[in-house]
């Protein structure tokens, strides 16, 4: 059976041509249009979608509005629409805090240099996303300024180990997107860990779909004053990540900035790569600089790569690094871990209930380099007890 496909803009011809996109893959059904968030909302109680695509600039009931009703009275999983500029930008981290699950440029141009390609991606996108339950009917509210400080865990709380008899998440078959591999894992799903003793000298983090609401949740726990560098790196178009990094900033008590050529690598900051380069870290100079550079796509996949930054790390900070890969399509960061593994580093996973796409993690986590699979909700708090 086919997924069923809502599709949203004001614009007709754009309904149509993604409608054609769409449903050019066999598995996918457009079952339904609508030109404004409120006619949205009444066809998906219609209709039962199993995926919305949206446009954030509608009238009558514009695309952020929407998300926040659909997420309250019929959640599905959404995916946006949205102008890479950086308003563009603001509005669709809007909706992804209001409830959507992705976005897409609206120029499809944007997406790859080759129109069949940017289509694949499309269609890759929907049917991974209406495979699974929308997360807003477990999400948490993310922190908020004047939260922060009486949500912060103390860093002396007691803690533990799942028992041996705690329920685990039920085997996984690892997707096309791991090279087609058919082996079963049973990864080790935990709450919470102990403290190992070990030292460390950076925390790194790496994600793409559904890692902004993610990565929001974990850095908003870490307290003022965190004692050590944070490299970040989301899949996202270098509009975006300015915006992104200045939101963080408004969110989390530590200091969050978008990555600059030339940065001086100071504890207790978190540098996000900028979307459409590659973010390094060099010390031949003494002190860890940050490095950014130009990357041509057909040698890397992805700008930024999670790979890419990981292993600059391990030539900097070896087996001292605590990584962690949250939610996203793809395996991308499964070789920067397998690298500093190998030097003596932690590796981490978020865990298939809470991630949106679980195909980063899957990835480090069949290949047995993960340690843990951790809830998104308990990450944080994780990282004040290791480090």
């Amino acid at each position: 059976m086919a997924f069923k496909v809502l599709v949203v803009d004001d614009s007709s011809f754009y309904r149509r041509r993604v409608k054609d996109i769409l449903n050019e893959d066999r598995s996918l059904d457009v079952v339904g249009e609508a030109k404004n968030g409120r006619e949205a909302i009444e066809l998906i109680k219609k209709l039962r979608p199993d995926v919305v695509t949206m446009d954030v600039e509608m009238p009558v009931m514009d695309g952020i509005s929407a998300v926040r009703r659909i997420m309250d009275e019929c959640p599905v999983p959404v995916i946006m629409f949205s102008s890479l500029t950086h308003q563009g930008a603001k509005a669709t981290l809007d909706a992804l805090d209001a409830g959507a699950v992705d976005f897409l440029p609206k120029r499809f141009e944007e997406i790859a240099k080759d129109r069949s390609d940017a289509a694949t991606i499309l269609r890759t996108k929907v049917r991974l996303l209406a495979r699974r339950t929308p997360l807003s009917t477990q999400r948490r509210p993310l922190t908020t300024p004047s939260s922060i400080t009486s949500r912060r865990p103390a860093p002396s709380a007691p803690t533990r180990t799942l028992p041996t008899n705690a329920p685990k998440a039920s085997f996984l078959r690892s997707s096309s997107l791991l090279a087609g591999r058919s082996e079963q894992v049973e990864p080790q799903v935990v709450s919470q860990v102990r403290r190992s003793g070990k030292r460390y000298r950076c925390l790194a983090i790496g994600a793409s779909t559904g890692g902004p609401v993610a990565l929001q949740k974990v850095l908003s726990v870490l307290p003022e004053g965190f004692a050590y560098p944070i490299f970040l790196v989301q899949h996202m178009p270098g509009t975006f990540t300015k915006a992104f990094a200045e939101r963080l900033n408004q969110h989390c008590n530590i200091r969050i900035k978008e990555a600059e050529h030339g940065d001086v690598v100071q504890n207790g900051w978190a540098y996000l790569a900028p979307g459409g380069k590659q973010m390094t870290v060099d010390k031949s100079s003494g002190q860890p600089k940050i490095v950014i550079t130009e990357s041509d796509a057909s040698d890397i996949g992805y700008k930024p790569s999670v790979d890419t930054t990981f292993n600059s790390l391990s030539k900097i900070y070896g087996g001292d690094t605590l990584a962690i890969i949250l939610t996203g399509m793809g395996a991308d960061g499964r070789e920067g871990c397998r690298t500093l593994k190998g030097l003596g580093a932690k590796v981490w996973a978020q865990d298939q209930a809470s991630s949106v796409v679980y195909g980063m993690p899957q990835a480090v986590t069949v290949d047995k380099l993960a340690e843990v699979n951790i809830n998104i909700d308990d990450i944080g708090s994780c990282i004040i007890t290791e480090m």
